[in-house]
């Protein structure tokens, strides 16, 4: 076997030497040339429209100014938040198919125009929640505005949770704000500012308009937020929502259960009814406690799931996939 030379071990290495430098060369390379198919990718995929408002909205008969330019403005503002805020948008969608046929009756036995139901679209997207001010439920009642209208807020029931009873309460106090403003766009507005408190903003300010008043901010985004729910609501593909029947949450078949005694274990209550206390809870979100104290013997409905409701693959099947989208003609065959 021949010795390798110096010389020899010299070349060697230095073909070694080029050899790493273009492999490290042709990796950096790579590198480069991935970033860039990568930024490309983006340009290429990532496209954003802007949402146009429509030229005519309006909140129970009166037409939004648009002409105003800060009308406009806000008007838009929250048409682009409906839009891009897919998950509680969609969330609004859902829900309203399982609680609107409850709130629209309710609305009209009280004459209350049908636009108030987007109203607790804004307050809680149909969900029981609590705010930071301590407003709870579908319609946000502070407890002591809820006991002015008659809901029962305790430790055991909290009647901001019911559906029925709370949107009575809240058609109560918008038939009283009308006779005080005898205009429901103003009526909305107190709600969410208040009574008095809308009343100083418009005797200090010299107007009888909503859309004339300088608000807080959340006051002055509130009708247009609502307007907005119903427009993206009312037109869903004209924002990029393509929705079929079967994406909405469907009401949940039940009989009513009345009670006029105390219950003191309601879990036990629940297990006689064939359910358990977690449903039962679910259906009547109303229950605060495991007890329901009852001397006054008051008649408490309770919603009771009729068998097989709790499956939600036989519900649906009441609500079939349908080819069109909510709401549109478009066929899903006809979307590019």
């Amino acid at each position: 076997m021949m010795k390798m030379t110096k010389k020899g071990y010299y070349f060697l290495g230095g073909l070694g030497l080029i050899l790493a430098c273009t492999l490290s060369l042709c990796a950096v390379l790579d590198v480069k040339n991935q970033d860039k198919e990568y930024k490309g990718l983006f340009s290429r995929h990532m496209k954003i429209f802007a949402p146009a408002a429509p030229a005519k909205a309006s909140f129970a008969g009166q037409e939004i100014p648009q002409d105003l330019f800060y009308v406009k403005e806000a008007f838009e503002r929250e048409i682009m938040a409906n839009t891009f805020m897919h998950t509680s948008t969609m969330l609004m969608f859902k829900r309203a198919n399982r609680w609107f046929p409850v709130i629209e009756p309710i609305l009209k036995k009280n004459g209350i125009p049908d636009d108030f139901k987007f109203l607790a679209l804004a307050e809680s997207n149909l969900a029981n929640v609590v705010s930071p001010a301590g407003a709870e439920g579908y319609w946000q009642f502070i407890k002591p505005t809820g006991l002015s209208y008659d809901l029962e807020i305790n430790d055991n029931v909290d009647e901001r949770y019911n559906m029925e009873k709370s949107t009575q309460a809240a058609c109560d106090y918008f038939k009283d704000a009308f006779k005080k403003f005898n205009n429901w766009t103003l009526v909305a507005a107190s709600y969410n500012r208040g009574l008095d408190g809308l009343d100083k903003a418009l005797d200090k300010q010299g107007v009888a308009d909503y859309y004339d008043l300088y608000l807080n901010e959340e006051t002055a985004r509130y009708i247009f937020r609502i307007i907005a729910m119903k427009e993206v609501y009312n037109h869903p593909v004209r924002y990029g929502f393509y929705l079929r029947q079967a994406d909405f949450y469907p009401e949940i078949p039940s009989r009513l259960l009345a009670i006029d005694s105390t219950i003191s274990n309601l879990p036990d209550f629940a297990k006689r009814l064939a359910i358990n206390y977690r449903i039962l809870r679910e259906m009547n979100p109303w229950i605060q406690s495991y007890t329901l104290p009852n001397k006054s013997r008051k008649i408490y409905i309770f919603k009771i799931p009729v068998e097989g409701a709790l499956n939600y693959e036989a519900l649906m099947k009441k609500n079939p996939l349908h080819e069109t989208f909510f709401h549109d003609t478009l066929k899903i065959n006809e979307v590019h």
